[in-house]
């Protein structure tokens, strides 16, 4: 099987990869350093490639894919791993954090998506993975904009899904809870702007939380890489398929709140039709 995966310098992606040559797979793989591509290539020579790759450079995402199938031969599965959250109140965030957010945690993904589909649909098969968090699934007040950016990737992935069934090709949302990486290190950054009408309430605590839990996430990278091999080669793999107990506690808290305002406010839903004549 061969695997095009971002961001594999280090976390959750470098664990993937390492999984999947491991049990003998080939991956390409993208980083953001030379240095980098060189550090990945020596895992498994000949099965890892490395492509240097600034995901918001959107003109070289297509140049990346292609070179990736040329080495490998062809795409099997498509891993949108990489990007990074920013912490903040919503009204703190400029439309500028807000763009560059979009650009890596959603624009990049679609090109990436949109790159490896003419042969995955020319060949009736492929893999579409996406690891996008439990924050696609439920928010958390101080990470409007990154939740944002998952609940995006995700009604794109969950319509592509519909879509590209009939054609043989399978789409999958990947939704961690917290994991053991440098998501709250280098890969979270914070809104230059702060109000101070915030401090104390929950739109900072999330900064304040990340940063305390950092190195103590419950998730352990290595076992979601060994879950996300199950999922590429079950036959009918899952839409959706959250990770971790915090994830599940989460996601099903989101769900159960809303699912008591649906029968609250059914009569206010229901009113709002034609009389009948």
């Amino acid at each position: 099987m061969n695997w095009l995966i971002t961001g594999v310098g280090s976390g959750l992606g470098r664990a993937l990869a390492a999984a999947a040559l491991a049990r003998g797979d080939a991956v390409a793989g993208t980083v953001r350093r030379t240095e980098d591509a060189a550090a990945f290539e020596a895992l498994a020579p000949g099965r890892a490639r490395g492509f240097v790759l600034d995901l918001a450079d959107a003109a070289a995402i297509a140049d990346v894919a292609g070179a990736a199938a040329e080495a490998l031969g062809r795409i099997d599965v498509l891993v949108n791993n990489a990007g990074y959250g920013l912490v903040g109140a919503v009204e703190e965030a400029s439309l500028a954090e807000v763009r560059a957010q979009f650009e890596v945690n959603v624009f990049a993904p679609l090109a990436l998506i949109q790159a490896v589909l003419p042969a995955m649909r020319a060949r009736r098969a492929g893999r579409i993975i996406n690891i996008t968090s439990v924050s696609g699934v439920a928010v958390w007040a101080g990470t409007g904009v990154y939740c944002a950016s998952k609940w995006a990737l995700e009604g794109a992935a969950l319509t592509l899904a519909d879509e590209v069934a009939p054609l043989g090709i399978k789409v999958t949302n990947i939704e961690p809870g917290g994991m053991r990486t440098d998501y709250s290190g280098r890969s979270l950054r914070r809104t230059q702007q702060v109000i101070g009408d915030y401090a104390g309430g929950p739109a900072h605590a999330a900064g304040l939380i990340l940063a305390e839990h950092g190195g103590h996430e419950p998730g352990d990278p290595a076992k979601v890489a060994a879950a996300i091999l199950t999922v590429a080669d079950a036959a009918e793999p899952p839409r959706q398929l959250l990770l971790g107990a915090d994830a599940i506690h989460y996601a099903t808290r989101h769900m159960a709140r809303f699912q008591a305002e649906i029968g609250e406010w059914a009569p206010v839903t229901l009113s709002t039709a034609f009389d009948p004549t």
